[in-house]
């Protein structure tokens, strides 16, 4: 403070002043503002996610249908909202004003596996109150010259899920026309303030 500022800038009486001014005050022990919400735990978080995509020996009835599939094209951005949501709230998830705070690849997977995938991390993400999340799902070209397989299933089961209220593509640096962000409903627990 004063150490650094040379003697000859100030004259006696401002610094007569200065230390009148800031008599009593106390230095400060930490530099992070306190923004009135617990931290997130988020080893537990992790640990969670990653307990959500082991396989249980169990049968999960998911309502997700493969009967009809909605085909889009590899670079075709998706969007879409259920009933309610507001067409401001679906601008704000496609221009990524809305912050994701979880995200699950499926490149690589089965369809069934990435069905089981995408149903359990949802599931993970409702139970943790989390209001949005990214699903990469890709855009790859087929060799048969169909559309994208992995993209227009994950298209077709997010308009099926209870929990999703709207999805959109991503803004490039988040994965562009190859992941979604998908806004959840969340039930609001108890004591909650936000």
């Amino acid at each position: 403070m004063i150490s650094s500022m040379t003697q000859d800038s100030f004259s006696d009486d401002d610094l007569d002043l200065f230390r009148q001014a800031v008599k009593g005050a106390r230095p400060i022990k930490h530099q992070q503002a306190d923004v009135g919400k617990p931290p997130r735990d988020r080893a537990n978080i992790a640990a969670s996610r990653q307990r959500a995509t082991v396989r249980q020996n169990e049968v999960v009835v998911d309502g997700l249908s493969d009967q009809f599939v909605i085909d889009v094209d590899p670079e075709q951005e998706l969007a879409w909202a259920s009933n309610g949501v507001q067409d401001s709230q679906l601008r704000k998830l496609k221009q990524a004003h809305i912050p994701f705070d979880g995200s699950i690849d499926l490149h690589g997977l089965t369809i069934e596996r990435a069905r089981e995938q995408l149903w359990a991390f949802l599931a993970e993400a409702v139970k943790q109150e989390i209001r949005c999340v990214r699903v990469t799902h890709g855009k790859a070209r087929r060799l048969d010259g169909r559309k994208p397989m992995m993209k227009s299933h994950v298209n077709t089961w997010l308009r099926q899920h209870d929990s999703v209220l709207a999805f959109a593509s991503c803004i490039p640096r988040h994965g562009g026309t190859g992941s979604v962000y998908v806004l959840l409903r969340r039930t609001m627990l108890e004591g909650r303030d936000d």
